[in-house]
């Protein structure tokens, strides 16, 4: 049996590989650039939000305290007359990419932790490099590339851009798969 321990070189390998891929993707092929778009009318609908004056968290629009609302007509008119929206909104302030990038590597790394842990547990010392690179590779697509899901199919996140997420997921598993088949202990 593998320690987690032994497997410290490829964990950190693999968060930093994924960090430079991430980056690549991001800065400079930037295929994910047109993933958001200004709203036509931006000016009036952030004066409306900051007029309501609302706390930092994650809103529905409309909002419905309990599922059973939607059975009124009011709701229906509302969700009919639209927008239908979930709405993050974030601290106001000049935003920093370094807590985001910080927690990015964190992230990064806990999905190495997990990937290398159940291959640890399932893999001897000496396993060819196929093998490490398809069990690892499985657990880490799914850490990177399965929460991305959910939001298409609960709050309408466009599905193009979703697939999009789904794809980097597939090329950091694969990196970090890479970076364990590599490094596995002998």
């Amino acid at each position: 049996m593998v320690t987690l321990g032994a497997l410290w070189l490829p964990i950190l390998l693999s968060a930093v590989l994924v960090f430079v891929v991430s980056s690549i993707l991001h800065m400079v092929l930037k295929y994910h650039s047109r993933d958001y778009i200004k709203l036509p009318n931006e000016d009036a609908v952030r004066a409306a939000i900051r007029g309501g004056n609302p706390e930092p968290r994650q809103y529905m629009i409309p909002y419905m305290a309990d599922f059973n609302e939607m059975k009124t007509p009011e709701m229906q008119q509302k969700f009919a007359e639209g927008p239908v929206a979930v709405l993050t909104l974030r601290k106001s302030g000049a935003y920093s990419m370094g807590p985001s990038l910080a927690q990015w590597f964190v992230f990064s790394l806990v999905i190495a932790v997990f990937a290398g842990y159940v291959a640890s547990r399932t893999l001897p010392p000496g396993t060819d490099y196929l093998h490490v690179f398809r069990v690892v590779g499985t657990v880490a697509f799914l850490g990177y590339a399965g929460g991305a899901i959910p939001p298409s199919i609960w709050m309408g996140k466009p599905w193009s851009i979703t697939l999009k997420d789904v794809f980097d997921g597939l090329l950091y598993g694969l990196v970090t798969a890479g970076a364990f088949g590599w490094r596995w202990p002998h």
